[in-house]
């Protein structure tokens, strides 16, 4: 049974960091191309990042580009996403998912529907 299960988040003020990990089981983390989406309440989920399977290439949303940084370790079977300087607008629960088995890296990596695992979840809030 795949599991991606997501920790990390927490409650820190604007201009604090948080690390968030997704720890992958029943996969094989290499063989996957990897994201990170959040969704804040009353908003639809969006794409804040995604790595390939080598980590030789990486997405941003224009909104986190600079502040966020994505990162894997295939060894442990671990997503990162270390997060900088955060702002109010960054509070939303962020999930980490595995595009499905195949797909090729860039076009569709910012696409939820290109993924077909998702963890459950991790609350992030930020406070001004």
């Amino acid at each position: 049974q795949v599991q991606l299960v997501e920790s990390g988040g927490g409650l820190v003020q604007a201009g604090e960091s948080l690390r968030l990990s997704c720890a992958a089981s029943g996969l094989t983390l290499r063989a996957y191309h990897m994201g990170w989406f959040r969704q804040a309440p009353g908003q639809e989920r969006e794409f804040v990042a995604a790595i390939s399977w080598n980590a030789g290439s990486t997405q941003y949303a224009d909104s986190v580009k600079g502040r966020f940084t994505i990162s894997r370790d295939n060894a442990k079977n671990t997503l990162y996403l270390q997060m900088n300087s955060l702002k109010a607008e960054d509070t939303a629960v962020y999930s980490c998912a595995a595009q499905t088995y195949g797909t090729t890296f860039g076009a569709v990596a910012a696409e939820a529907s290109h993924y077909n695992y998702w963890g459950q979840g991790t609350q992030v809030t930020v406070s001004s």
